[in-house]
């Protein structure tokens, strides 16, 4: 499943289809924006959805809305057009988000086994990603942006219906049934405020929430890369292939993530160190050979993102799992309309890249207890 979820060819391209449809940096930046806008706004809401209703089919229903919205770019390829689409992939992103993940850990019950099997499920995803971006420079050549789309479509909605085959344990329960009823769950406020509680109840798991908010939020920098990759003197066919080397190294990362406990938190500040470092020294290289620090870094960050991701739903108890990484998935959208916003100044684009730096550093710093 994860798999169709990451095989979207548009993914290395779409940003140059905007670029290409004569926006500039700064609407394409308010793009990304409205995209985090209705992100975060419907996170906590459909979290706390997931947990009322059922986690399978909120996702599946997440994942088919995402594909709509890439059917209007294709539709209306002009920044009206680009801005609906991303208003229905905001929505169908926080439908998805946390659901799946909740599901998962609801079944295994333990951080080392959910951290085990979600980075491998990851560096599935992931090497599905690469397989997707290799095949998205032949696809545009031969069907251009239409093909790229369509493809994309169809396998995103494949994903979100197979995800209707998964078990679901109902709440309170064990059949392969809906997550519950209102009576059940105690209502729709009740499991909102549940899963407010899980992640606001202690300084401790305060800070493991701030660390999960702010290091998927950085993620956000990857709809730059195709950008930052011309900056650097890549020709545009050329750019899907220096995106699959950042997928390769996301896959490592993800891999390498499941080898490793989130028990302690050395492993999680080593590799957001690094990934700072990285991001500096190759972002700001006149020569596409930079993307391979920069690449790097992202496979650092996606090991992060693992990590953090099994200590945040260690520290989660009550019912209400969903609700409660809907809170660190509003967060991480509250970062990412940081970036988008700090994007859209008048300051070149791999400088930019290269402060990102900063605020991982900080990162580090604040996971650094355990």
């Amino acid at each position: 499943m994860h798999a169709l979820q990451d095989s979207v060819l548009l993914y290395p391209v779409y940003a140059l289809l905007f670029a290409d449809a004569g926006l500039t940096t700064g609407e394409i930046s308010s793009l990304f924006a409205i995209w985090s806008v209705v992100s975060f706004l419907c996170e906590i809401p459909a979290g706390a959805l997931a947990d009322l209703w059922s986690r399978k089919r909120l996702y599946a229903l997440g994942e088919v809305i995402s594909a709509a919205g890439w059917a209007v770019w294709l539709i209306r390829p002009d920044y009206a057009g680009f801005a609906a689409g991303f208003v229905l992939w905001g929505l169908g992103g926080a439908f998805a988000s946390g659901s799946l993940e909740a599901l998962v850990y609801d079944r295994l019950g333990d951080g080392t086994a959910y951290t085990r099997l979600m980075g491998r499920a990851r560096m599935v995803g992931l090497l599905a990603m690469l397989a997707a971006t290799l095949l998205a420079g032949p696809a545009f050549q031969a069907g251009g942006y239409l093909l790229v789309g369509v493809i994309s479509i169809a396998t995103v909605t494949a994903g979100g219906l197979l995800a209707l085959l998964l078990p679901e344990k109902p709440l309170g329960g064990t059949d392969d049934t809906t997550a519950g009823d209102t009576d059940e769950a105690g209502g729709y406020l009740a499991v909102l405020r549940a899963g407010l509680r899980s992640v606001t109840g202690s300084a401790r798991v305060l800070r493991v929430l701030a660390v999960a908010m702010a290091v998927p939020g950085f993620s956000a920098l990857d709809e730059y890369l195709p950008l930052l990759a011309r900056e650097m003197g890549a020709p545009t066919p050329a750019v899907p292939l220096l995106f699959a080397l950042t997928a390769l190294a996301m896959a490592a990362g993800s891999g390498l993530a499941g080898r490793l406990a989130p028990d302690s938190p050395r492993p999680l500040v080593g590799a957001l160190a690094l990934a700072a470092v990285l991001l500096a020294v190759g972002s700001p290289v006149p020569h596409p050979a930079g993307m391979v620090p920069v690449s790097a870094a992202f496979g650092l960050l996606q090991f992060a993102m693992v990590h953090t991701e099994a200590r945040l739903q260690n520290a989660i108890t009550g019912p209400a799992r969903a609700t409660a990484l809907s809170v660190a998935g509003f967060g991480a959208e509250v970062v990412a309309l940081i970036l988008y916003a700090a994007f859209g100044l008048p300051v070149a684009l791999p400088l930019l890249c290269a402060l990102m730096a900063v605020p991982l550093l900080l990162t580090a710093l604040l996971s650094v207890q355990p």
